[in-house]
């Protein structure tokens, strides 16, 4: 049973982080559902249903649990663009994650930050709703199994969960191709170690944003977020190593040994739409080893 269990670890941090919108608190809700399913297994019946099924109905209600007491995680900028303003907690943002190869490969469209975001607006029954049906592709008496309603409410909280989606207006995932986006990166971290920023900027969208949380500064257009990167100097001093956080390309950015920013990147049809830098030093992940380059 417990080796069982652990196969199921991998997507089941997958499933509670799109749940709960941080990493931190999809491990909590994975442990504590693993760890109840272990103390249970006496109460897992087979001629009822698969392991796999049981195991997320743990985990829904462990989710459910956690986002009774919770505050709504976002992604939302606040204030005058380029005003700095008071950092808000890191309870009140969606964290990235680090991306699981396996598990972005199949769904790296339903990982990215917007889509985890868009998610958190949602009534937390409906969240789950969506998740199994439209993400895990579950059927509809699976999830109305697992919840123990019927399937008419589930078809039910599955239209009003895609109508809360549809109206965060997410912008359409960008066309290119893996290559491409790892040319632009690349490209990019060339021209920030050599503090050119003109060459940043040219690989932006003209309409491209910069966010920074846990600040809800935030700065739109070629033409000012330039501006910002030749006052602030941000360049000067630091390091940037390639990541992927989110189903997408992201960076670390290192100063004096040690990473201290992580960026994420988002891409339009031809140019890089929007950069996300999070300042959340928890979010270094255990055993970080990128190598740092040389200055």
């Amino acid at each position: 049973m417990q080796s069982a269990l652990e196969a199921l670890r991998g997507e089941l941090v997958g499933y509670c982080y799109r749940m709960l919108g941080s990493p931190f608190d999809a491990e909590d809700a994975v442990q504590e559902t693993l760890l109840r399913a272990w103390r249970h297994s006496h109460d897992f019946d087979p001629a009822r249903g698969s392991l796999r099924t049981w195991v997320y109905r743990i985990a829904t209600n462990v989710c459910l649990d956690m986002l009774r007491s919770a505050r709504r995680r976002g992604l939302e900028t606040a204030g005058e663009p380029g005003i700095m303003g008071e950092p808000r907690p890191d309870s009140a943002w969606v964290l990235p994650m680090r991306d699981d190869p396996a598990e972005v490969a199949a769904r790296r469209e339903s990982v990215r930050l917007a889509f985890v975001a868009a998610l958190q607006h949602l009534p937390p029954r409906q969240r789950a709703v969506l998740i199994l049906r439209d993400v895990l592709c579950w059927r509809a008496d699976e999830v109305a199994g697992l919840l123990g309603v019927s399937v008419a409410a589930v078809t039910s909280a599955l239209q009003r969960a895609r109508e809360g989606i549809r109206r965060a207006d997410l912008d359409r995932p960008g066309t290119l191709g893996d290559a491409a986006r790892r040319d632009l990166v690349d490209r990019y971290t060339d021209a920030f170690h050599r503090h050119d920023v003109a060459a940043m900027v040219a690989l932006l969208q003209e309409d491209a944003t910069f966010t920074m949380p846990p600040f809800t500064w935030w700065v739109r257009g070629r033409e000012a977020i330039g501006a910002v990167m030749a006052a602030s100097g941000s360049c000067a001093g630091a390091r940037l190593t390639t990541d992927s956080y989110n189903g997408t390309l992201a960076s670390w950015q290192w100063r004096d040994g040690e990473p201290f920013a992580l960026q994420i990147y988002e891409f339009g049809d031809r140019l890089i739409r929007s950069v996300t830098t999070f300042l959340t030093p928890a979010l270094r992940p255990a055993g970080y080893s990128a190598a740092v380059p040389s200055s």
